[in-house]
């Protein structure tokens, strides 16, 4: 009985940061001030300085949502952008060898895990995320021992059929 609570409040849980990350992607308007936005959609996961002087506020909804939504704002501190970054076009951006950890933290945040497998030397940075289709997806990015992206790679993810058990 209580699994079934723990189930139940955990969906519950799963989906109210789906929908939250959905109307932060669909409801900041270009313009938007800084402290509209954080009125609005609360403190973002994290504040990231960028080259042009702006800021990107980054809403991550890792480990277990498949969305990281970033604000960009420009130098006045209004949206110059919004938008869902855990998806192809985004990930096809890495550019193998030159980017870091940071890099790839910077524009995708924290990874929903991050692993060591026996026959690679350094990490794998591991997002998961849903193709235009719907299908559950993971992104790895494999990391050497200089923290330097060294292979990308996607792959589905298969998930167990639980039943329901006391």
């Amino acid at each position: 009985m209580r699994l079934k609570l723990f189930q139940r409040f955990f969906i519950a849980s799963v989906a109210g940061l789906m929908l939250a990350s959905c109307a932060v992607v669909d409801k900041v308007p270009l313009g938007m001030s800084r402290e509209d936005v954080l009125k609005t959609y609360g403190s973002p996961t994290q504040f990231i300085n960028l080259p042009n002087d702006g800021t990107r506020l980054q809403y991550t909804f890792q480990p277990l949502g498949r969305k990281v939504v970033v604000v960009d704002l420009d130098a006045a501190g209004r949206v110059a952008s919004v938008r869902q970054v855990l998806a192809e076009a985004e990930f096809a951006r890495i550019e193998v060898g030159k980017w870091t950890r940071a890099d790839v933290e910077r524009e995708f945040g924290s990874p929903s895990l991050m692993t060591r497998f026996g026959n690679w030397q350094g990490d794998v940075m591991t997002y998961r995320w849903s193709d235009k289709g719907g299908a559950d997806m993971f992104y790895w990015v494999y990391l050497d021992a200089n923290n330097v992206a060294q292979q990308v790679g996607q792959g589905m993810e298969f998930k167990d059929n639980f039943s329901e058990r006391d």
